[in-house]
């Protein structure tokens, strides 16, 4: 077999490889949309229909789902829609904020017990969040916080996340050490250099940080659930449940319309800063 028959069969090979590795990933594909194409026939169907007609293509259709789920609930479903959105915009900016100054000292000062107090921060990512629920709890109960926003806020603009901390410290370990010996040649202080010189040099971190806070705060029930109790404060997850009745009938048309509705920010906000998340999980290594 001469060389160039050589090369044919072995790019022959490769391209059989790669058409063969594209058809597989179609094909996991497929299987990870079956729930959400699921989603959306079932919102499309009469509640009769869900659990009995197993084809895609409803064989009968009942788009009024929507506009009945919109308004199925003691309030309108935009009521709660505001609602986490106002969570969720308030936790990313106490994130960002928090987390950002205490990766900063981390990261880039020299102070006695750095790295005891980094090591104990990592510490906290190892304990259940079931062990600070009673404390958490209580303080929040003794403060007259409880049916309000405050306990889903505060710890966010209080750098209680060690993982986006975490984050944002690897990130900011890869930048050169010259930035802040020219930074202080210039006059600037230590949090000056970080607004003027680091911060711009990260959004790839905070916009996964950014990104991570909105899908888990947005699918956040539990939280909610413990210090909620007005219906008028309920968040999206919140309002889901209630579309569920275990003594009557459950709206499930109603209850997949709505929550096909609920994907669309996150789908949304992840399409908007998927390039930012992927360059800053790439360019953030451990060291």
């Amino acid at each position: 077999m001469t060389t160039e028959e050589t090369f044919v069969e072995r790019v022959g090979r490769t391209r059989r490889s790669r058409y063969a590795k594209h058809v597989l990933l179609c094909l996991v594909g497929a299987v990870m949309m079956y729930p959400l194409a699921w989603l959306v026939s079932s919102s499309l169907k009469p509640n009769g229909l869900i659990f009995t007609d197993l084809s895609l293509w409803p064989a009968e259709w009942n788009p009024g789902n929507y506009a009945d789920g919109w308004t199925a609930l003691e309030h309108p479903f935009s009521v709660y829609l505001v609602n986490s959105f106002v969570i969720v915009v308030l936790s990313i900016i106490g994130n960002l904020v928090s987390c950002s100054l205490a990766a900063y000292g981390f990261a880039r000062l020299r102070f006695t017990g750095r790295k005891l107090f980094f090591t104990l921060m990592l510490g906290t990512m190892m304990l259940p969040g079931h062990v600070l629920l009673v404390p958490q709890y209580i303080v929040f109960a003794k403060l007259g916080w409880l049916n309000t926003y405050y306990p889903l806020l505060v710890p966010n603009f209080l750098a209680t996340n060690a993982f986006y901390i975490f984050l944002m410290v690897q990130f900011m370990r890869a930048l050169p050490k010259e930035l802040d010996d020219a930074a202080r040649i210039d006059g600037c202080g230590p949090f000056r250099t970080f607004w003027k010189v680091i911060m711009p040099l990260c959004m790839p971190a905070f916009a996964t940080t950014a990104i991570f806070t909105f899908i888990s705060v947005w699918n956040e029930f539990f939280g909610p659930l413990l210090y909620l109790t007005d219906s008028e404060l309920y968040t999206v997850p919140l309002a889901l449940r209630q579309f569920i009745d275990s003594e009557g009938q459950s709206q499930w048309g109603q209850m997949f319309a709505m929550s096909f509705l609920s994907l669309a920010p996150v789908v949304g906000f992840f399409i908007a800063g998927q390039k930012y998340l992927v360059k800053g999980i790439a360019t953030t290594g451990l060291k």
